[in-house]
Order: structure tokens, then C-alpha cells, then sequence
């Protein structure tokens, strides 16, 4: 369990579990819902069947971060086909909009960097929106930076972005360097 000292809010990181998934739906969409000006793009995914899928993948984790009883961040990776083994993809990370800016996606992407590292992994990877600027700062703010091998074309929707997952944890959920 976590505890955040200044807050004494009890957070809990763990495993979502397959009864979760409507739950989890309904946070992602929200979290979606922030960053499409035009309204989200209705392409036929059944987020309830894709979200449960991901929990129940053997190979896939989901890590949710429950606060007050509720899920209120959620976290999806694996290593994606074709990828070296050392590296991981984080397919979504979301944030309750009603939580934002209080810490959430800070402590669950630290979980994330603690599980990529206890896993061997070097590298991660992710693709974010490119009308997510708030979600862009974020991941920038962590140490995510644009992937070389991975260019945006012209038209595309989304940046992709890496990250370097070495040394021990930071605070933060950055590495630092072994000896600082």
C-alpha cells in the first residue's frame, strides 16, 4: 500500500481484476472524452470487451490505482509482438479528470517504472494523442522524449514517444543513475 505523506490519503496500487472492467471502461472513456475536441471518434470498439481482455491477458498487465474506494488511475502494458523482449509498451494510462494534479499519475507511473525494472526491461514505449498537450507535458515531465524510430508522418494522430528504464526508481517514477 501506499501512503502519501502529506496528504495522508491511503492509496492502493494492485492488479485490476477481470470484475473491474466496467469500471476501468468508464474511467478511460472520461479520460478520453478530455482530449478529442471534436467529441470521441466512435470507431466500433467495444472498450468493456477490450478492457476486459487486457486484464485477463497472460501476458498483459493492468495496474490500477484505487484512492477512497474507487479506481482512479489505470495502467496498461505488455511487451508488444515483435518487440525485443526488454521492451515494454504502455498501451493506456489514465487518470480520473476529477482527480487530476493530485498526484495519481505521478505514483502509478512510478509502479509502472518498479514493475518494467523487477521485469528486465531497458525501454519502454507509447503513442499519445496529439491534442493531448496536458498528457504530452506529463510524460515529458518523467523523462518520456520523442522515439527516433518511430517519426510522426504527416496526418498522424498521435506522437510516439520512449523511455530510457534503467537504474533504481526516482520519486518521481524517473530513473536515476545507479551511485546518485
Amino acid at each position: 500500500m501506499i501512503e502519501d505523506r502529506v496528504n495522508r490519503v491511503r492509496r492502493v496500487i494492485r492488479t485490476a481484476l477481470p470484475a473491474e472492467a466496467a469500471a476501468v471502461a468508464d474511467l478511460h472513456a472520461r479520460a478520453r472524452a478530455t482530449y478529442y475536441p471534436d467529441g470521441v471518434p466512435q470507431d466500433g470498439t467495444d472498450w468493456l470487451a477490450a478492457w476486459r481482455g487486457a486484464i485477463e491477458r497472460p501476458d498483459g498487465h493492468v495496474l490500477c490505482l484505487v484512492q477512497d474506494g474507487r479506481i482512479a488511475g489505470i495502467a496498461s502494458f505488455r511487451t508488444d509482438e515483435g518487440a525485443p523482449a526488454d521492451t515494454v509498451k504502455l498501451f493506456q494510462f489514465h487518470v480520473d479528470p476529477d482527480r487530476w494534479r493530485a498526484g495519481i499519475g505521478t505514483v502509478l507511473h512510478a509502479a509502472c517504472v518498479e514493475e518494467w525494472q523487477a521485469g528486465g526491461k531497458r525501454t519502454a514505449t507509447l503513442d499519445v494523442h496529439t491534442d493531448n498537450l496536458r498528457a504530452q507535458a506529463f510524460y515529458a515531465r518523467l523523462g518520456w522524449v520523442p522515439d527516433p524510430e518511430n517519426p510522426p508522418e504527416e496526418g498522424d494522430h498521435h506522437l510516439y514517444l520512449r523511455y530510457a528504464v534503467a537504474g533504481r526508481t526516482g520519486r518521481d517514477g524517473g530513473a536515476e543513475a545507479a551511485g546518485e
